[in-house]
């Protein structure tokens, strides 16, 4: 899908850090997060919230009153006339929420959408569904997180299988994703230079409030320090297979958002930074049990959708809870390894389900910000064999 007039004032994409599952944040709810962050990202950036017509939420593991959640979180921000749609789509969530946000401001003549994308994966929900016809009317329960990260019910595979088979098709070794892994380390390790001078343009802490006291998280937790040796003595997780441990992302805690409208407010929003334009939104699926083949898909149809070409991108960002993703996307678009991700990526800092998309386009636009602007692209996997992807401009 292609977009017109959908823009996103700089100062007004963010992200919290991210925190490690059962970590500090994992007893902090993710609307409470998500309510807390944003308000303290509004704020910064002095906007004023009586502007945004329609808040979108996505989030992707229920937290208690889920049900309530766009209205009673835009109540909590001062927002107390407006509300707006849920949106679960695994990681893709937060280009789903883009593409509804951007296609909402059009048709609306501008009118600005609040995007807000939050998620726990720490303690999530023991479900229990009733079933009358079984043995003494005994209830089926699942497990939210444990269960759906375990198996895809169409395939009864997890999506370690994914990757693997991805592998195994592309003739990728253990060695090529050690490497892979590396590389993402290393130029996370670039983003936090001078004591995290990049990630503070765009992070907005998360703070937990106490009867005693507030602990503010600034940073990321729950990062592994990789290196070449400490990789090399990981067993793969399948025999022979080409993922360890260490070539796989951790599940996490976290929130992030934007303000989409059009051209025109967007420029005022920005206060002389610039202004990220949407350019094109794509969802594609991969074959069955291919996941890590999807954001190449998607990519592909969201830069024909936008009329660009892989070669016209300074930067690109992915999802990928894999090694093997980058390396199926750089074989099948060209796209060198080293333009992708300059500021780290999930499988390193992990990610929250819903916001790993949002965080990964404020880099995006971020770095292109650094080199003067110009054309990017997010592209990352999501359950189901699934793929999103977003093509944008930083003006």
């Amino acid at each position: 899908m292609k977009f017109d007039d959908a823009c996103i004032p700089l100062p007004l994409l963010w992200s919290s850090p991210f925190i490690r599952w059962q970590g500090a944040a994992a007893d902090v709810s993710a609307l409470d997060l998500a309510t807390q962050v944003t308000r303290d990202a509004l704020a910064f950036a002095n906007f004023d919230p009586a502007d945004v017509g329609q808040l979108v939420l996505g989030t992707t593991i229920p937290q208690l009153n889920t049900f309530y959640a766009p209205p009673w979180i835009a109540a909590r921000l001062g927002m107390s006339g407006i509300g707006g749609p849920t949106i679960a789509q695994a990681c893709a969530t937060a280009v789903a929420c883009l593409a509804q946000a951007a296609a909402a401001s059009q048709l609306s003549d501008g009118q600005t959408q609040l995007v807000i994308t939050a998620d726990r994966t720490s303690n999530g929900p023991l479900l229990i569904y009733p079933r009358s016809q079984s043995m003494g009317g005994a209830p089926v329960t699942t497990n939210w997180v444990l269960d759906s990260f375990a198996a895809d019910p169409w395939t009864s595979e997890s999506m370690l299988y994914t990757a693997e088979c991805t592998a195994s098709d592309g003739g990728f070794t253990r060695e090529q994703c050690d490497e892979l892994t590396l590389l993402r380390f290393s130029q996370y390790q670039d983003a936090l230079r001078d004591d995290r001078a990049m990630q503070r343009r765009y992070f907005r802490p998360i703070v937990i409030e106490s009867r005693k006291s507030n602990t503010v998280l600034e940073a990321d937790e729950g990062i592994s320090d990789y290196s070449a040796a400490g990789l090399a003595k990981l067993s793969p997780v399948k025999p022979g297979g080409a993922h360890t441990p260490g070539t796989q992302t951790h599940p996490a805690d976290g929130t992030a958002g934007a303000v989409v409208s059009s051209h025109q407010t967007a420029a005022r929003l920005s206060a002389g930074q610039p202004v990220v334009r949407l350019l094109s939104a794509a969802f594609a699926r991969a074959e069955k049990g291919r996941m890590p083949k999807a954001p190449a898909i998607a990519a592909q149809k969201a830069l024909s959708d936008a009329g660009r070409r892989a070669e016209d991108l300074k930067v690109v960002t992915t999802h990928n809870p894999f090694a093997v993703n980058d390396l199926w996307l750089h074989c099948e678009t060209g796209i060198p390894l080293e333009r992708m991700n300059p500021m780290g990526c999930s499988l390193i800092y992990g990610h929250p389900q819903a916001p790993t998309g949002m965080r990964a386009i404020a880099e995006l636009a971020h770095a292109l910000t650094l080199q003067g602007g110009g054309i990017g692209l997010f592209t990352g996997c999501a359950a189901g064999d699934m793929g999103a992807a977003v093509v944008l401009e930083v003006l």
